[in-house]
């Protein structure tokens, strides 16, 4: 088995989602008393809490390349940004790191492509839907990105922020939150990306009214698969 090098802390409430997934995917699939080998660094993100500007990311991004080249050193064999927005700097880090980063939004679009849809939403911070970080990894596979108007994208950005990061869930917020999603469903999305890993805390599965992809379970799910070589 492979160690996983997981940055997590982005929220320390999603990375703990991504610590339950991957050791009970590995379990499920080895048995026993089998678990991960990974190696987690969990920062504190009020000092990594990204500059309104991404053009203000230099050190940021600094920051977690120099994380990253820590977990490398003690072992690990790929790295994982344990949320969505940190991905900004998923192709600056690879450059500075000789094991392979696995990226959230490469492995939800393989997902969707699998799925053979076209035309997809994404919700997240204003940085992922509005930064091409992550889009581009769809338009790579032919996908088309819809996101929501400013208004419901300052609302979701807010929301994460102030509430979700800090494990507040709100049934207004969720009733809020599957609005904006039936209004994207309106104008032709195929499916939902959950593009913030609080997002699918918010909105259980058993809630959802569409064709959803959870950022969170995919990410974990291919990480399993790179520590297993499957």
């Amino acid at each position: 088995m492979k160690t996983l090098g997981l940055i997590g802390g982005t929220s320390w409430i999603s990375t703990i989602d991504y610590y339950k997934i991957i050791n009970q995917q590995i379990n499920e699939t080895l048995g026993g008393l089998n678990a991960a080998r990974l190696i987690l660094y969990s920062l504190n993100y009020e000092e990594f809490k990204p500059p309104p500007d991404p053009k203000d990311w230099g050190p940021t991004k600094d920051s977690l390349t120099n994380i990253a080249k820590k977990l490398e050193a003690a072992g690990a064999e790929c790295i994982l940004l344990c949320a969505n927005t940190p991905h900004m700097a998923a192709d600056y880090i690879q450059q500075y790191i000789g094991i392979p980063l696995i990226h959230i939004a490469e492995e939800t679009a393989k997902e969707i492509s699998r799925e053979k849809i076209k035309k997809i939403a994404l919700l997240g911070t204003k940085f992922t839907m509005e930064q091409s970080f992550f889009r581009e990894k769809l338009s790579n596979y032919n996908i088309e990105t819809l996101i929501p108007c400013e208004e419901e994208r300052n609302y979701i950005h807010a929301t994460i922020f102030n509430e979700l990061g800090k494990g507040i869930f709100t049934e207004e917020i969720k009733t809020n939150y599957l609005k904006i999603m039936d209004g994207l469903m309106q104008k032709g999305a195929e499916g939902i990306i959950l593009g913030c890993t609080e997002i699918p805390m918010l909105i259980k599965e058993h809630e959802r009214r569409m064709k959803t992809f959870d950022t969170t379970l995919i990410h974990a799910t291919a990480a399993v698969n790179f520590a297993l070589g499957t």
